[in-house]
C-alpha cells in the first residue's frame, strides 16, 4: 500500500519550507496544502490544535507537528540520504545548533528587522554576536553538515533567504561579507544547491510581502 504523505504550510514560510526541502532530499513524493493563517483551516487546527501554526505533516494520516520535531521524524522513518549525522555525538551537536538557530538567532533576527530605529543598534549588536557563533561553527566546512546539506542546513534556511529579503525590504543588512565571510561562503553554496533554489519562494513575491508589511507597519506607527 503506497504511503500518503501530506505537508500543510504556508508559501512563504521557513518553517514549511524546511520540510519540503527534506522531503524532496529523500525523494518522498507529497501533496502540499497551502492554509492561510488568516482564516486557519479546520484541517490545520484537526492536525495542531496545540500551536494551530504550520507545518504540519501528515503521515498515513497522522499528524506531526513542529518543523524540528518533524524533520527528525523524516530522517527516522526514511532512511537514504540521512538529514542527521551517524556517531551520536555529532548528532547532539546537530540538534544543539538547529535549537540555537531557532530559539536565539531568529528571534534576533527578526527583533533587529522590524524593530523602532532608536532600538535598532542594540538588536543589530546582538545578531551579530548570534552569527559570529554560527561562523566560528562552520569552520572550514562547505555546509554545517560538512561536504552535503544536513540538518542544521534546513533550520538555517532562514539565514541563508530570508533575511537577506526581509533585509531589503526594510533596509537593513545584516549578514554582510566583511562581518561573516564563512558563512556568506555557506549561503551562497547553499542556495544555489539545486534541490534547494526548487524548494525557495520566488524572491520577488517574498520581497513584496514583506515590502508591504513594513509600509502598514511604518503608516501606523
Amino acid at each position: 500500500m503506497a504511503e500518503e504523505v501530506k505537508v500543510i504550510g504556508v508559501w512563504g514560510s521557513p518553517f514549511s519550507r524546511r520540510i519540503e526541502i527534506a522531503l524532496k532530499m529523500k525523494g518522498i513524493p507529497y501533496e502540499y496544502i497551502e492554509d492561510d493563517l488568516t482564516n486557519k483551516s479546520p484541517l490545520l487546527l484537526k492536525s495542531n490544535p496545540v500551536h494551530k501554526k504550520v507545518p504540519v505533516l501528515l503521515h498515513n494520516g497522522k499528524p506531526i507537528a513542529e518543523s524540528l520535531v518533524i524533520l527528525e521524524y523524516i530522517d527516522e522513518t526514511w532512511k537514504p540520504n540521512p538529514l542527521l549525522p551517524h556517531h551520536p555525538y555529532d548528532r547532539a551537536m546537530a540538534r544543539f545548533w538547529a535549537k540555537y538557530i531557532d530559539e536565539k538567532c531568529l528571534p534576533a533576527l527578526w527583533n533587529a528587522c522590524w524593530c523602532e530605529e532608536k532600538d535598532r543598534g542594540k538588536a543589530v549588536e546582538e545578531v551579530s554576536a548570534c552569527l559570529k557563533h554560527l561562523e566560528n561553527e562552520l569552520k572550514d566546512k562547505k555546509f554545517f553538515g560538512g561536504e552535503s546539506i544536513g540538518f542544521v542546513d534546513i533550520v538555517a534556511s532562514f539565514i541563508g533567504f530570508w533575511i537577506g529579503v526581509i533585509g531589503e525590504a526594510v533596509g537593513v543588512e545584516l549578514l554582510t561579507r566583511d562581518k561573516f565571510p564563512k558563512l556568506c561562503k555557506w549561503k551562497d553554496e547553499y542556495v544555489e544547491c539545486s534541490v534547494i533554489k526548487a524548494n525557495l519562494p520566488p524572491k520577488d513575491k517574498l520581497l513584496a510581502f514583506f515590502r508591504a508589511r513594513y509600509e502598514s507597519a511604518s503608516q501606523s506607527k
